[in-house]
């Protein structure tokens, strides 16, 4: 069955991932959370899946929730908010444990949820006109989809606790100079921009990144003497993967190497 809300096409060891709702700004309902949370999994799963780009239709990335939905659930608002976020949770957490980097491609506005879809990519690249920005507050709300995890360690408590307070709106500038976002591209080129730079990794050593992920998440919540032992233990694992075999032997033959993701 075809996805109602999401455009999903693979080429060249790419996946991308479009959030489909342009006339709704791609606001977040019940049905995108389902089918990104089933492309997640396909996206974990496919071997020959070695980069994903998530961007979206139209002019904006995302503007957040589909607060209308919540609206027209009345009393039934928080039992369906509990039942998206399950999915848009998922979906988040399998785009961060799989191996395979997620570039996001921001163009146009990326708020409340879409702001949290974009900070919980590996890799950014928005368009010099993209604006950044929480939102939830500004409904009475309080952030989901990850935005509390991950803006604090990026960008730090003070500068988070503003965002989410005040809903200070970002420029792709401001969002760089911070360290939200990893690249500016020209307005309408943030997708091309990711296309290559997703291109690059799908050709890389798909199961070191993975590996680079992991330790990474790790980071934060370990001990020094932890946090080596896994990386220890991470690297050694790696000599094991035909990626590791072949980079070591094209290090030697001083060569380059031909990853297979393997």
């Amino acid at each position: 069955m075809p996805d109602e809300t999401i455009i999903f096409e693979v080429a060249d060891g790419v996946a991308t991932i479009t959030m489909n709702r342009p006339d709704e700004a791609n606001a977040l309902n019940l049905t995108m959370a389902q089918e990104l949370a089933r492309i997640s999994i396909l996206c974990d799963e496919d071997p020959d899946i070695r980069a994903v780009i998530l961007t979206g239709a139209g002019r904006f990335f995302s503007a957040g929730g589909d607060v209308a939905s919540f609206g027209a659930a009345g009393d039934g608002a928080a039992a369906l908010i509990k039942e998206m976020t399950m999915y848009l949770h998922a979906a988040v957490s399998r785009f961060n444990r799989m191996n395979a980097p997620l570039v996001g491609a921001v163009n146009g506005m990326a708020a409340g949820a879409g702001f949290s879809l974009a900070s919980s990519c590996d890799l950014v690249v928005a368009d010099e006109s993209a604006v950044f920005l929480s939102a939830y507050t500004a409904a009475a709300l309080s952030p989901d989809g990850s935005s509390t995890y991950f803006l604090p360690r990026h960008i730090g408590m003070k500068r988070s606790a503003e965002l989410m307070l005040t809903n200070r709106r970002l420029s792709a500038n401001e969002a760089l100079d911070w360290g939200i976002i990893n690249q500016i591209a020209s307005d309408g080129e943030a997708l091309n921009a990711a296309l290559a730079i997703a291109k690059e990794l799908a050709a890389g050593p798909t199961l070191a990144y993975g590996a680079v992920k992991h330790l990474l998440h790790e980071s934060l919540s370990s001990s020094l003497e932890t946090q080596m032992e896994l990386e220890a233990r991470t690297i050694a694992d790696m000599t094991r993967t035909a990626d590791g075999r072949e980079g070591i032997q094209a290090f030697l033959d001083k060569r380059a190497p031909a990853f297979r993701g393997e």
